[in-house]
């Protein structure tokens, strides 16, 4: 006897797998969690948010049995990262003292593009284009971080508790996309962060940098800001205008 499993939402479009509109029968021939059977079925556990089985809420672990109904639910936008459920942990904030909850992310070499527009909206986004997966499991996992990638064997590592795969194919769908998905919007504090390795950066007086500065930047601006991991020097220039302007276009701003 068959269980069925009915994969709601955006969960089916995942399915490596024949299926009718989501719904699958998975002949029990062995002992065996959900979580398991899912990700046979080529969904990673990351997609999943919630499961019931029978009308009831189950956790990964639950061993399934000949004509049970097992409803695969994937995310209610926006996700609280925050709360813990039957399926994962919550998470800490990465936000700042004072601030509103944020969640820290990591970001997969097949996205890249996106850890620097997330830095760019404020939001912990670290991104290293060596790490292996392994790495960056086990860097999620001690970080309390949310992956970010294509790769839907990378969110199948059991480390990995909070992930997205990413569905969008350009940058700024993907930023939309994630955006959306955690309602980052309201979170993020825009130009705080070095693009380039994710450090808040900090004010310095013009003085301090003058020698490093061009002699139109000498000359028409005098706020500065430096990020203390990489050195690297901002001011509200020109593109500081182009990236407002693109954040607005967004409705991210």
């Amino acid at each position: 006897m068959d269980v069925i499993l009915i994969f709601e939402g955006d969960t089916a479009e995942l399915l490596q797998t024949r299926h009718d509109q989501g719904r699958v029968a998975w002949p029990v021939t062995r002992r065996a969690s959900i979580k398991d059977v899912v990700e046979s079925l080529g969904l990673p556990h990351t997609e999943v948010h919630s499961l019931l089985v029978q009308g009831q809420e189950v956790g990964f672990n639950h061993i399934l049995e000949p004509g049970q109904e097992v409803r695969v639910r994937g995310p209610i936008r926006p996700v609280d990262l925050s709360q813990p459920s039957l399926l994962r942990p919550g998470l800490p904030s990465a936000a700042s003292p004072g601030r509103d909850f944020a969640p820290g992310f990591l970001v997969d070499e097949n996205v890249a593009k996106l850890a620097m527009l997330l830095r760019l909206l404020g939001h912990d986004a670290a991104y290293d284009r060596t790490w292996e997966d392994s790495l960056i499991a086990e860097t999620a996992q001690a970080q309390g971080r949310v992956v970010l990638t294509r790769d839907k064997a990378l969110l199948k590592r059991a480390r990995i508790t909070h992930g997205r795969l990413i569905r969008s194919a350009l940058p700024r769908d993907q930023l939309l996309e994630v955006a959306g998905l955690y309602g980052l919007a309201p979170l993020g504090a825009p130009f705080t962060r070095c693009l380039r390795c994710n450090t808040l950066l900090e004010p310095v007086d013009k003085a301090a940098v003058l020698h490093r500065l061009e002699p139109r930047t000498k000359k028409y601006y005098t706020e500065f800001f430096r990020c203390p991991g990489c050195d690297r020097i901002y001011w509200p220039g020109s593109h500081h205008g182009f990236m407002a302007g693109f954040l607005e276009e967004l409705k991210l701003g």
